[in-house]
């Protein structure tokens, strides 16, 4: 894969996705090395002065008051570092870690944090290198930035604590720089403050969970309009005309792809009749484009949070264009923050609603004429009733991590940041959210093909068909009971990749 290159202006979201988890290699831009030598100078200078100025020459945080003179200055820099790196907890994805590098680099690369052009270099190397420093889990705030998990990297740069190598192989940083040919940092007046004081793991983790949120949506989409479906529901609701009484975007976007996926079906022409009784839906049927859609807007909602972060250059004290370092606050988390709390509120409304309609499938009272619980010999097999009762436990959890971690806050530093946004607990929590309602999207998806089958001879629509028989390769269709979990997690790895996805749109074109 192809390097990816940062410069002074902000990434894309496919940069991020390119270096988290296509492993891509990172340069840095000619204009990023002018203007980081630009910055630093106007560093060096303040550094020479006899007034003491925050984060150059004095203590940070509470301790901001003492000044530092010149023969300490380099040790209060590896000082802060390695008293930051105070994660605990279980090891962060090696997906995480490589997008908050990339986007603290993103950050130096603007100049406006004072580090030498040389200090942002050794990022690049790692990361081009493949050395993932061991971030844990726990230990930021979200205000100052995420302190403690960008200390971790800071210290692996300095070539101390340890890395995950291209393997994968845990080492200590020295040892796995060295073999990689990177000289560690020595870091200069304000390089460790810079290197630690940013939003970049709440925002990488935003970004990562916009792009799966995006595919997981509109493979819910797929899902629904299988239940629908199978359940001898309509598709006369989600008519585009009826649709534009309420003109929110995510709405109108769902129910053309409900639509789309729909047309054509056997099943549904089948009860298209005057003797047909139906008069309309349960509400997990005729509203999952209410449903779908808000989750839709909720995420590009998030999206333009995420590309006014990207487009941010978050330090303090920050060196300002015209060339003064002054302090100010944008390290605080909170629009971050707000955002993942918000995309996690989602993501359980869509599950429960996604549970809703599986459920309906297995009782006979509600099914139309689908045996109890989906069951082969009903009594002797219990189909997948088990099935829903996972996917239950998985929504209430759901619930749960929709509890917001941004309106928490606990006072730190001797009260010297006495209000915190939690930025990233909300981000580490909406990552178990994405995961988990991909999961009950996958269990409806599985329960909706064999409704579908048992439908048979009736015909499903050609899109929806394609769905069912492209998961068909990977778990079989009705029959006596069968271990049913590898078949459940055949079928999320079948939602996760995309692949449902691109079996409904092999045949009804790009859903939106």
């Amino acid at each position: 894969m192809h390097a990816i290159t940062v410069g002074t202006g902000p990434l894309a979201p496919s940069d991020i996705l390119a270096v988290a988890r296509g492993g891509a290699g990172v340069r840095l831009s000619a204009d990023a090395e002018n203007e980081m030598a630009a910055g630093r100078k106007v560093v060096e200078a303040l550094a020479d002065d006899v007034e003491p100025h925050y984060g150059i020459s004095t203590g940070f945080g509470a301790l901001a008051v003492r000044h530092i003179p010149v023969d300490r200055r380099a040790q209060l820099q590896r000082s802060l570092v390695r008293s930051h790196a105070a994660g605990n907890g279980p090891e962060v994805e090696r997906e995480v870690v490589r997008a908050l590098m990339l986007l603290r680099l993103s950050t130096l690369a603007t100049g406006r944090t004072g580090v030498r052009p040389e200090t942002a270099r050794v990022y690049a190397e790692m990361l081009s290198a493949g050395i993932t420093p061991v971030v844990r889990e726990f230990g930021s705030l979200g205000c100052s930035g995420d302190l403690a998990p960008l200390a971790h990297c800071a210290l692996a740069a300095m070539g101390e604590g340890e890395v995950r190598d291209a393997s994968g192989v845990l080492r200590p940083a020295a040892e796995a720089l060295a073999a990689a040919g990177i000289e560690p940092v020595e870091l200069a007046e304000k390089e460790g403050l810079a290197l630690i004081n940013g939003t970049d793991g709440m925002l990488g983790m935003l970004v990562l969970a916009c792009h799966d949120l995006r595919t997981v949506l509109r493979t819910a989409d797929v899902a629904a309009a299988m239940s629908v479906e199978a359940l001898m529901g309509t598709d006369a609701v989600f008519a585009a005309d009826l649709q534009a009484l309420r003109p929110h975007p995510g709405q109108a976007d769902s129910a053309a792809n409900l639509r789309a996926l729909l047309s054509g079906s056997g099943i549904m022409a089948s009860h298209r009749t005057p003797d047909c009784t139906r008069v309309q839906d349960a509400y997990s049927l005729r509203c999952a484009p209410q449903v779908h859609g808000a989750a839709r807007d909720t995420v590009a909602h998030a999206e333009a949070v995420a590309g006014r972060e990207l487009a941010a250059a978050v330090d303090n004290p920050v060196v300002t264009v015209d060339g003064r370092v002054e302090s100010n606050g944008n390290f605080h988390g909170a629009p971050v923050g707000y955002v993942l709390d918000f995309l996690a509120i989602a993501a359980a409304d869509v599950a429960s609603m996604s549970e809703r309609r599986t459920d309906r499938f297995l009782d006979v009272a509600r099914n139309h004429g689908l045996p109890p619980f989906l069951a082969d010999d009903a009594g002797v097999d219990s189909g997948h009733m088990i099935a829903q009762y996972t996917q239950a436990g998985i929504v209430s959890e759901l619930k749960r991590l929709a509890v917001p971690a941004s309106v928490d806050s606990i006072p730190s530093s001797a009260m010297q940041e006495d209000h915190v946004s939690m930025g990233w607990a909300a981000a580490r929590k909406l990552r178990r959210a994405v995961d988990g309602l991909t999961r009950v999207v996958a269990i409806e998806l599985l329960t909706a093909a064999r409704a579908l089958d048992l439908r048979a001879p009736l015909a499903p629509a050609a899109a929806t068909a394609a769905v069912r028989d492209r998961l068909r390769a990977e778990v079989p269709g009705p029959g006596p009971d069968r271990w049913l979990a590898p078949e459940i997690e055949a079928a999320v790895a079948f939602v996760a990749s995309g692949e449902a996805l691109a079996a409904a749109e092999s045949v009804a074109g790009p859903l939106s």
